[in-house]
């Protein structure tokens, strides 16, 4: 007897979601870490004009209860290969202080996957840092190698290798080895790492040799954010906890950051943008109840 229905109809072929590109390692914690408020005290002001579309300065004047008061000058220059909206090649950054210290970045695309960074650091007439970095983005994975201080008569370098991997779209697995030499002195260390990134939480752990670093981000809506992070370090025998939190009103144009740790330190900073001047102010404030320290401050950024 023949089959009355027929031959059965091929399956269509099912597409795989594209695993996407993991990132950089350095940004693995990031979105736990854009809800917790930067350290404030003192006031400060920061006046950014841009000169065209490729060349920006910043002035900053922080006058300080805590140490001496400063001034920085920053210039920055962008070029005309523009990968998003936040990554244009060739980037030149440069940042100088009222002593004569120096801060200079390099960004240049070399090839349409590979990028490559320089950084130079100096105290006042003396280099401090030169470092230069080269990382290959694929489609799935990223590979980052950086190289630190070298010093060929001194025998002494720090490398720093990264990998990440996308497993599926939303685990990502990697690992971080850190090698230093100097005389008298050669280790390494090896820290593997994993992301999990879900529709409104993120999850993120870090372990290695030297300890452990976890954080757990979570979107509850559009104006609430929270994130959790764990920090043991087993050299110091030190174990750190922390909780922030993020409130945003946009109708307002406020947002609202929040931590609480366990050194016994609460802290926040406000911030309020008035349109349609180009203009935030940001106020924070900081206790730690086991130190019994206060400290406060407030800014205000124009441009």
């Amino acid at each position: 007897m023949g089959n009355a229905l027929g031959p059965a109809a091929p399956r269509a072929p099912r597409r795989g979601e594209p695993l996407g590109s993991p990132g950089s390692f350095d940004e693995l914690h990031r979105h736990c870490k854009e809800v917790f408020p930067q350290q404030m005290e003192g006031v400060k002001l920061i006046v950014t004009k841009t000169l065209s579309s490729h060349f920006q300065v910043t002035h900053t004047v922080h006058m300080s209860t805590l140490g001496p008061s400063s001034y920085h000058f920053n210039a920055t220059f962008v070029g005309d290969r523009q990968l998003s909206p936040a990554e244009a090649f060739p980037t030149l950054v440069g940042d100088m202080d009222n002593s004569g210290s120096l801060n200079a970045q390099v960004l240049h695309l070399v090839a349409e996957r590979i990028r490559t960074k320089a950084v130079f650091q100096t105290q006042q007439a003396k280099f401090v840092t030169w470092q230069f970095d080269g990382e290959y983005r694929g489609d799935d994975c990223t590979a980052t190698v950086t190289l630190g201080n070298p010093d060929l008569l001194g025998e002494s370098v720090i490398l720093v290798a990264h990998f990440l991997q996308s497993v599926t779209p939303r685990l990502v697995l990697g690992g971080e080895m850190v090698y230093h030499r100097r005389p008298g002195e050669e280790g390494a260390i090896l820290t593997l790492a994993g992301k999990y990134t879900a529709h409104k939480w993120v999850a993120t752990l870090n372990v290695g040799y030297g300890g452990a670093h976890a954080s757990y981000y979570h979107r509850a809506n559009e104006q609430v954010q929270v994130g959790v992070e764990l920090e043991a370090n087993t050299r110091l025998q030190d174990t750190t906890f922390a909780f922030g939190y993020q409130l945003s009103l946009p109708r307002a144009n406020v947002v609202f950051r929040g931590l609480l740790d366990s050194n016994w330190s609460v802290g926040g900073v406000l911030e309020k943008k008035l349109p349609p001047l180009p203009v935030t102010l940001a106020l924070g404030a900081f206790l730690n109840h086991w130190r019994n320290r206060f400290h406060c401050g407030f800014s205000v950024i124009v441009g």
